[in-house]
């Protein structure tokens, strides 16, 4: 039964992106992610059998069981999303150990990702936390850097892609700052480089920055075309009714749930979901080829040694 792990993966994961729904709106809102329970707008509680990753949105068809309100397609999507992310983990790490590692750091990814999506902001919980989570799982989870070789050289591995992630997106942060005239990046998308870099390395860092540039270009240019051809502006506001909590319907997003046009330029775009899109890459793709890229440049230039 090859399929039966990644199959538990796939659920768990779907399980999990179900709570990450619940952080993905309570978080920024300032709301505790433990009570109350899932609940309606109406009020009214969820009953587990509604509550179902996934499979619950299609029964009901969208729309709350009590009252009939409709809520958004984007938390089973969410819980796909994560399902099919904890599957690549259990596929590609290359211990049991660090698929663990890798389901925490891909579920923070997420998180930041669609918080970013609506806010503009990534809270100090997932890029921080992230990059203190990272530094101490490399110590004691060597496979999370395999070209390092041993729990200490994994840790000063974690150590250095922190620094390094950071220290990238800072300094190209500044020097379009200045040539822009205006903020072009902000400081979340250089924490969040810090925990790319503590479960990645420095390579992996390197290639979520340029990665996630090239797979953020490409999806804002699919995303305009598309909106050309069905005649819509790309730079449409997010409907509040898009910041609801986890379960059906609730629009009441409070006002902290996103930022003010006066507090975002126009045409500003989160650059997080690029750069988690970038570090997954690397992560599930891109390691052993990148790993390679940068030993043949260290040859060329040092001798190898």
């Amino acid at each position: 039964m090859p399929w039966y792990f990644p199959t538990v993966a796939f659920v768990f994961g779907a399980c999990i992106g179900s709570f990450l729904n619940v952080c993905i709106y309570r978080i920024p809102a300032g709301k505790s992610v433990v009570r109350p329970g899932s609940h309606c707008a109406c009020g009214a509680p969820i009953a587990w059998y509604d509550n179902i990753p996934i499979l619950s949105w299609f029964i009901l068809r969208g729309k709350a069981r009590c009252c009939g309100k409709p809520f958004s397609f984007r938390y089973p999507a969410i819980e796909f999303l994560t399902g099919l992310v904890f599957l690549a983990c259990s596929l590609r790490a290359p211990a049991f150990a660090s698929t663990l590692a890798w389901m925490l750091f891909s579920s923070l990814l997420v998180c930041a990702t669609f918080i970013d999506l609506d806010t503009m902001e990534i809270p100090d919980r997932f890029s921080i936390g992230g990059m203190l989570a990272g530094v101490v799982l490399s110590a004691f989870i060597p496979s999370l850097h395999p070209s390092a070789g041993g729990s200490f050289a994994s840790l000063v591995d974690s150590i250095l892609g922190a620094f390094v992630g950071t220290a990238l997106v800072y300094w190209i942060m500044v020097l379009a700052e200045v040539v822009l005239r205006r903020p072009a990046m902000g400081e979340g998308d250089v924490k969040l480089m810090g925990a790319i870099g503590a479960f990645c390395g420095w390579q992996g860092a390197a290639f979520a920055l340029f990665g996630g540039a090239v797979i953020g270009t490409a999806a804002i240019v699919s995303w305009s075309v598309t909106q050309l051809i069905f005649g819509k502006g790309l730079h449409s506001e997010i409907p509040k009714e898009a910041l609801q909590d986890m379960n059906p319907a609730d629009s009441k997003a409070p006002e902290s749930a996103a930022k003010t046009d006066d507090e975002v330029p126009v045409g500003a775009v989160p650059f997080g979901p690029s750069l988690a899109a970038g570090a997954l890459v690397y992560l599930f793709f891109a390691q052993s080829t990148v790993t390679d890229y940068f030993n043949q440049i260290d040859w060329m230039f040092l001798g190898g040694k």
